[in-house]
């Protein structure tokens, strides 16, 4: 081999190393939302987001954790009947506070891939919402994906598996199999720009009727290098929900995000 080709060879591995310790990093971002309002009625909420990825030549993990907190203040007016002491009766302004929002979840998935397109893995989801009265719930299961399209500025894959749930809604705790059908989208515009959306539809084997929805639309666009703005909308469709609590909960998030 004359030098030339040596040359050649150690530039052609230089390259391969340099991509595969690009893509074999970590990628984490931290998002804070904050909303307050002062007037009639005093509001706050606020919310965090942590999103990591780690995205290999064979091998995928995702994780992400968020919190959302939420109250309402409002001034009341009690009026006491009219007394010997106080004739015209007595008038009390005080504050009645309400907690709106409290909830945290987090997720962990792991994919490996087997060839550029299909994957089998792992996943577990965590949730806990204490207006819902979701007291806890558990979802663990492998997975199968397949990319459907898969493109630097374009990625869209679908999922399918079964699934363990153990939750506890209301007073009543429950453990059961689901099915888990998922799909998720992204697509940039630019590096500096992207949306994504998902969905997934996890119903009982035993008991079709009782299925959780759970969807997301997201936008973001970079301020700096570091920094984006990101809007989110979220959806959970609960078909047996909790005792006297609704069986649907949007929330639209708008948040700062930083990006390490």
């Amino acid at each position: 081999m004359n030098k030339t080709n040596i040359a050649l060879a150690l530039l052609v591995t230089g390259i391969l190393v340099s991509n595969a310790a690009e893509t074999n990093k970590w990628q984490t971002s931290a998002a804070v939302g904050v909303t307050l309002t002062r007037g009639n009625s005093d509001t706050f909420l606020g919310n965090v987001t942590v999103n990591s990825t780690r995205k290999a030549t064979r091998d995928e993990v995702l994780l992400g954790a968020s919190a959302t907190y939420g109250t309402t203040e409002t001034e009341t007016t009690v009026t006491f009947a009219p007394s010997p002491a106080f004739p015209n009766g007595v008038k009390i302004k005080r504050d009645e506070s309400e907690t709106t929002t409290a909830n945290a979840a987090g997720f962990g998935q792991y994919n490996h891939l087997f060839t550029d397109r299909f994957y089998a893995g792992v996943r577990l989801d965590l949730l806990h919402d204490a207006i819902a009265e979701v007291k806890y719930r558990v979802t663990l299961g492998p997975l199968a994906g397949y990319y459907l399209i898969k493109k630097p500025m374009t990625q869209l894959a679908v999922e399918a598996g079964p699934s363990f749930i153990a939750e506890k809604v209301g007073d009543e705790s429950d453990q059961y199999v689901a099915l888990r059908f998922a799909e998720r989208f992204e697509h940039k515009f630019s590096p500096k720009a992207r949306v994504w959306q998902s969905i997934e539809f996890l119903p009982q084997v035993d008991r079709f009727h009782n299925y959780i929805i759970n969807a997301e639309l997201g936008a973001e666009a970079s301020l700096t290098e570091k920094l984006s703005l990101r809007g989110v909308i979220q959806d959970t469709y609960d078909n047996i929900p909790a005792d006297g609590r609704k069986k649907n909960d949007v929330k639209l998030i708008t948040s700062l995000v930083y990006k390490f």
